[in-house]
């Protein structure tokens, strides 16, 4: 921790910055303030999932911000979509009510994501093999063999 310095140690500028130096360092990091967690944004065609990652790393940065403060800045930060109109239908105040009820919205977008990719790869087999998805005519050119028919 931060020693105190007695009277008369002091004798240039240099041996008061270093040890101002060694003492701040002593103290440890400082703490970011709660701005940093509003500067966090949501960007265009960036899954819920990753936006949230990253606002949660901005708020271990900052373990000062209080519940109302972590929800009203991820709320400011989102983009217009589906899950930012539900919560300005029905806003949250604790934090961990707000990641539960994103838990949900990521789920849909996960789901939604995996459902197009599903489509996507059906439409790219079906280009793939082409001519086998074809209805075949060959066979109606063809007449089948006549039979003689004894009649008694």
């Amino acid at each position: 921790m931060v020693q105190s310095i007695a009277v008369g140690v002091i004798g240039s500028f240099q041996e008061s910055r270093s040890l101002f130096y060694i003492n701040s360092l002593a103290v440890g990091s400082f703490e970011r303030w709660s701005s940093v967690v509003f500067a966090i944004r949501h960007k265009d065609n960036e899954p819920l999932k990753e936006y949230l990652l990253r606002f949660n790393v901005a708020v271990l940065e900052v373990p000062s911000a209080t519940q109302e403060v972590k929800t009203s800045a991820f709320s400011q930060g989102l983009l217009d979509g589906v899950f930012f109109k539900s919560l300005a239908k029905k806003p949250i105040s604790k934090f961990g009510t707000l990641l539960a009820r994103a838990a949900k919205y990521i789920n849909i977008e996960d789901a939604q994501a995996a459902k197009k990719k599903n489509r996507e790869g059906k439409i790219k087999e079906t280009k793939e093999e082409g001519s086998s998805k074809k209805l075949r005519t060959d066979f109606w050119d063809k007449k089948p063999p006549l039979q003689r028919i004894n009649v008694v």
